[in-house]
């Protein structure tokens, strides 16, 4: 696990406009990531983009020191290079057994703005899925997420079952909602995104008055028959916007959707004389706060949602202490894995090694003590003698095992060096081949 890392920004330490200055839109990412990885010089990379955490999980090279990918991977998404420490400042850094105790905690939700957030598992495997079709997920990092996805499926109805479905999209809802208990009108959902759906769908419940507005007339048209919804097009309805009292959009749109002109019709038509609020959950923005405050319309982004989402964390962290349990032991189960993983051919070569010496003893043996046994008597002493050797080497097996699972790879690497540092880098090389990691590898700090 020592060559895992993961680099990003999430709500926890995001900084301005670095967020947008890091996020890819979902158009561009098939073509982009073979570069990223690239630039970054690793050969295994997933891209993970949400609207408030921009994170890369890689396998690094031997002997790059961690700290240098922090500001490769900077450099990559923003297309310029870091001012003195602004690298070191705003991301984030995990390595080894830490980077993989991220990405359980993201994939189950647990490291969420909005503890039990149930979105994110999903965006974390359409990630990799995509960096698995462009050939930038292999043997490193496949069984990592492998076990990522098996531990957000266990702690899933965990969650559920406790709060039920959770993410930020409700947290705008319930803010929509709360607008609607002062006073009744429409809520105009922008985008077809699964965001703007999520809050749909828990609006439609409370039968709220929906308006859908999309750029494709015909897909906002049969979401909206779907749930009950009016329609408009996104043109029609900058122009000549119905009155509405909330505005959500969450759009993957780069530039801004709508903009101060549109802002001050929406507004100029508002049923009952205040401005209506606009929810702004697009990164980057869809809606520009300059121009939401030139046009003296509220706007709640993803800042503010966020830090709505946060309010009694620690108090809501308590009640997932069960599923912060299966966090903790799959790590302890994958860590057993991975050295057993580790030490296996060192172990046969143990094996082998000690039945070596015991034929090579016995055969000494028949050619002196013992030359009048007969063919019968020194098949019988060869069986007893290599069974004699397996047991002898039962004893180090199980002391490697729990060595290389306790301490680490470096305390095998140890062993084996002084032992035979011929056999140390045989074994080296051969589990650099199987995609491990490697023996000799030295500790690198975590910058």
């Amino acid at each position: 696990m020592r060559r895992i890392g993961v680099v990003g920004l999430s709500w926890r330490n995001r900084h301005g406009n670095l967020l947008n200055e890091l996020t890819m839109s979902r158009e561009e990412r098939e073509a982009r990531l073979p570069r990223l990885a690239q630039d970054i010089g690793v050969h295994e990379l997933v891209y993970l983009a949400t609207c408030n955490r921009v994170e890369v999980a890689f396998a690094r090279e031997p002997h790059v020191p961690l700290s240098m990918y922090r500001r490769r991977v900077f450099g990559a998404l923003t297309g310029r290079a870091p001012v003195a420490g602004e690298a070191e400042h705003t991301l984030k850094v995990w390595q080894g057994e830490g980077a993989v105790e991220h990405l359980f905690l993201v994939a189950a939700g647990l490291d969420s703005a909005r503890v039990g957030e149930s979105e994110v598992a999903g965006q974390l495997r359409d990630a990799f899925d995509l960096s698995r079709s462009l050939g930038l997920a292999g043997q490193r990092l496949e069984p990592i997420f492998a076990e990522t996805f098996k531990v957000a499926k266990r702690v899933r109805p965990m969650t559920e079952g406790k709060i039920g479905r959770v993410s930020l999209a409700q947290v705008a809802a319930r803010v929509a909602q709360a607008r609607l208990d002062a006073r009744r009108g429409t809520v105009a959902l922008v985008g077809l995104s699964p965001m703007t759906m999520q809050c749909a769908e828990a609006l439609a419940a409370h039968g709220t008055s929906l308006l859908i507005v999309n750029r494709t007339e015909s897909r906002g048209a049969e979401y909206a028959a779907k749930i009950g919804a009016r329609h408009q097009p996104l043109e029609q309805f900058r122009l000549t916007p119905e009155p509405v009292e909330v505005v959500i959009l969450a759009t993957g749109a780069t530039e801004p959707v709508l903009r101060l002109a549109d802002l001050e019709r929406i507004a100029a038509r508002a049923p009952n004389g205040e401005s209506p609020l606009i929810i702004d959950m697009g990164v980057p923005p869809n809606v520009a706060p300059a121009d939401a405050a030139a046009a003296d319309v509220p706007r709640m982004g993803m800042e503010e949602i966020t830090e709505a989402a946060t309010v009694d964390r620690e108090r809501v962290l308590l009640e997932f202490s069960d599923a912060r349990a299966i966090v903790d032991e799959a790590l302890t189960d994958l860590r057993r894995q991975m050295a057993d993983r580790l030490v296996g051919p060192m172990i046969a070569e143990l094996r082998r090694r000690y039945r070596h010496t015991a034929i090579e003893g016995v055969d000494r043996l028949f050619d002196k003590d013992l030359a009048g046994l007969g063919e019968s008597q020194r098949d019988a002493v060869r069986n007893w003698a290599e069974t004699l050797s397996r047991r002898f080497a039962h004893l180090p097996a199980i002391g490697l095992r729990e060595l290389a699972f306790r301490v680490g790879p470096a305390a095998v690497e140890a062993f084996f060096d002084g032992v035979d540092p011929q056999l140390a880098r045989e074994l080296h090389e051969a589990a650099d081949r199987a995609g491990l990691d490697g023996i000799n590898e030295s500790e690198l700090e975590i910058a």
